[in-house]
């Protein structure tokens, strides 16, 4: 059995399941997905998830706070936290300054655990889920650097890239079956007393 990890890009996964109106399927039991775009003779080892958390609104830190803590009660389950970096920005026409968020990391924190991954041998296949074209330099590392193992890239809804379509051994893209077979339950159970529920904006 070929051995595989995931690596999912977490917002790129969310604003594309936004951009479709898929709000149901935010509740994703990420390991159950990744093994639904497996091969009969591939097995999951692992899956990493990349996100940043979310400081505010207040309901959206709270609904992000509730899945976080769903998906760490999955086995081989990691998650890795880039951060929001502020940025001032200044209309042209008022003069008026607001303050914007941006994602930081994620990119190099997927680059660099995908590569000590294949240095150390932990997979025999990187399964990527992303379409940032910024993860087209990983790619070809570790298809260079490791001609014996494979880098498949997973487009999540309404996402594409030619560069890492190029840069990849193959692409997939991940559809509605797939989400719909990888939902977690309504109810998770965090341990035998705290139970974890599904937010009701996600239904």
């Amino acid at each position: 059995m070929k051995r595989v990890i995931a690596y999912i890009d977490g917002y790129n996964l969310y604003h594309g399941l936004r951009d479709k109106r898929w709000k149901r399927f935010y509740w994703l039991n990420l390991p159950s997905l990744a093994r639904q775009l497996l091969k009969p003779d591939q097995t999951l080892v692992a899956t990493k998830y990349f996100t940043t958390v979310v400081k505010e609104p207040e309901d959206k830190r709270r609904r992000q706070a509730v899945y976080l803590e769903a998906l760490q009660t999955l086995p081989d389950f990691r998650i890795f936290y880039g951060q929001f970096l502020e940025d001032p920005i200044t209309c042209r026409k008022c003069g008026h300054t607001y303050i914007t968020h941006h994602e930081k990391m994620t990119d190099v924190n997927i680059a660099v655990e995908m590569l000590a991954d294949a240095y150390q041998d932990q997979f025999d296949l990187a399964l990527l889920l992303s379409a940032d074209r910024d993860l087209v330099g990983p790619v070809q590392a570790v298809r260079r650097l490791f001609s014996a193992k494979d880098v498949i890239v997973a487009f999540p809804p309404k996402r594409s890239s030619f560069a890492l379509e190029k840069a990849a051994n193959a692409t997939l893209h991940i559809g509605h079956n797939e989400l719909a077979k990888s939902l977690f339950p309504e109810t998770v159970a965090k341990s035998k007393v705290v139970m974890l529920h599904r937010p009701a904006e996600w239904c």
